[in-house]
């Protein structure tokens, strides 16, 4: 990489949010919390602050230092374009949009902001998901790939109760904390194989123009998704790029269903969002 640090960010905004979405009338929800619903973006869901979640992971790149950001949105999220450029124009942190037409997995979202990365390193976040400053502000100035590698007591110091920890990717490290491989939902005699304390992975990586190769060359997963953890593990077998994974006992803010609204509303009721 010709840097140490970026000023890049992917942020990817499309996920479907089916848990999010209004499955009857009389959902307690309020009028933007029902339209981010229907529309099917988690991040631009509504905290109590009347804000999106979106406004608040913008907010704390921009304090880190990043100065771009690249939404990844579906194309029927005109509406969070039109939030961005129109209604609420960020004044810190510049925003430019891709769109992955299809809902064909993460690394297929993070392949669609490659005109954005412009051949420099990038950080890759999940809109849902709000950071810790430091595991931001690492990444930004790592000088090689990685990614945040979240210990199990760190995350449950957040709104994520144990029986969604293990549905995340679990991290098998080396020597000189380098990522060995990324297991996917594993099982329970996996997780019993891997050492303690278990590392985690929220999807916050630092990554180089490596991974586009790597996001083409993979197959779908079972479930006809290509995954960025699968392109990471080809870049690691197949073409021999190193990542780092960075340790941290902090938490991580999930906002996966509607129930998670209100914990991650109290969580960040001290936060300014300010873009």
């Amino acid at each position: 990489m010709n840097k140490v640090e970026t000023d890049k960010a992917v942020v990817l905004a499309r996920g479907l949010g089916k848990r999010m979405r209004r499955c009857d009338a009389t959902a307690a929800m309020t009028n933007l919390q029902a339209a981010a619903a229907d529309m099917g973006a988690k991040a631009m869901m509504p905290l109590s602050t009347g804000r999106p979640l979106m406004d608040y992971v913008l907010s704390a790149l921009a304090d880190t230092g990043y100065q771009r950001a690249c939404l990844v949105v579906g194309p029927q999220h005109q509406a969070v374009k039109d939030y961005y450029t129109r209604t609420a124009r960020p004044r810190r942190i510049a925003i430019e949009f891709a769109v992955q037409d299809q809902p064909l997995g993460t690394a297929d979202a993070v392949k669609a902001a490659e005109p954005f990365a412009a051949g420099e390193p990038f950080i890759v976040i999940n809109g849902d998901n709000y950071y810790p400053i430091e595991a931001l502000a690492a990444m930004r100035g790592l000088g090689r790939c990685g990614l945040a590698a979240f210990t199990e007591e760190g995350l449950l110091g957040g709104n994520i109760p144990p029986s969604r920890v293990a549905r995340f990717a679990m991290l098998e490290v080396g020597p000189g904390q380098m990522l060995r491989k990324i297991h996917e939902k594993p099982d329970e005699a996996t997780l019993r194989s891997l050492a303690r304390p278990l590392l985690v992975s929220m999807n916050c990586w630092r990554l180089g123009p490596s991974i586009f190769c790597a996001c083409r060359a993979i197959e779908p997963s079972a479930r006809g998704e290509r995954e960025l953890t699968s392109a990471v593990q080809y870049a690691i077998d197949r073409l021999g790029e190193a990542f780092e994974a960075v340790p941290f006992d902090l938490p991580v803010l999930d906002l996966s269903s509607r129930g998670d609204i209100a914990s991650m509303s109290e969580r960040l009721g001290g936060v300014e969002a300010d873009p």
